[in-house]
């Protein structure tokens, strides 16, 4: 399974274009799907796209979800691999959902990489740093 980790400022081209971090681009080389969440843009490697696909399916199989979410999920997404420069292309209305401008940070989020507007990153800096000193004391995921 690929990890994402870091966060870097890039710049989106006049086509529309995103340069990934160079550490991330061999991660993606089989292909990964570019999809809105949680007011930003994930790029997704194949097998977690799938994962999330499958779970969402099974959710609405049983009930728990509505299939106008599934239908969302799977219309918004795109599927890209980087070009030979580690370029993807980010869709007009994919950058619109994201709330893309020209400057974006690109973040590891260990199974998915997020493209998120400066300003937007910028104001959940604070907030991050304390959740994850509240995990921390609680223990949740960390210690021996």
């Amino acid at each position: 399974m690929a990890r994402f980790v870091g966060n870097f400022e890039h710049t989106i081209d006049d086509k529309g274009r995103l340069i990934l971090p160079s550490s991330f681009r061999p991660k993606l080389a089989d292909g990964a799907y570019i999809t809105p969440l949680d007011h930003c843009l994930a790029i997704l490697p194949t097998e977690e796209f799938d994962r999330m696909a499958e779970r969402l399916e099974a959710q609405v199989s049983a009930g728990e979800v509505e299939v106008n979410a599934l239908r969302h999920f799977a219309s918004q997404a795109d599927e890209v691999t980087p070009d030979s420069q580690g370029r993807v292309r980010l869709l007009p209305h994919l950058r619109e959902l994201g709330g893309l401008d020209r400057t974006v940070i690109v973040t590891g989020a260990l199974r998915r990489i997020e493209i998120w507007d400066i300003g937007r990153w910028n104001d959940l800096g604070t907030a991050g740093a304390e959740q994850l000193a509240n995990a921390i004391e609680k223990g949740h995921g960390f210690g021996p």
